[in-house]
């Protein structure tokens, strides 16, 4: 079963082994850098176009992120 707090841990990974800072990241989505901040804490998910384009920024595999592959197993 994927769970919700599974996908932030990830995601929340994802972020902080990019190397970019949360004002960047912000900036290269078009958001506020509080909203990284939040993603980061788990307190808030990304909406789905932009948890897209984390995806692309970060050049992750949303499948991994969403534990998707797991869920297959």
């Amino acid at each position: 079963m994927i769970k919700l707090d599974k996908i932030q841990q990830r995601l929340a990974e994802a972020i902080k082994q990019s190397g970019l800072t949360q004002t960047e990241l912000a900036r290269r989505l078009g958001i506020k850098q509080q909203q990284i901040s939040c993603y980061i804490k788990g307190q808030k998910m990304p909406a789905l176009d932009t948890f897209a384009n984390l995806c692309a920024v970060l050049d992750l595999d949303a499948n991994e992120i969403l534990c998707v592959n797991e869920y297959k197993e």
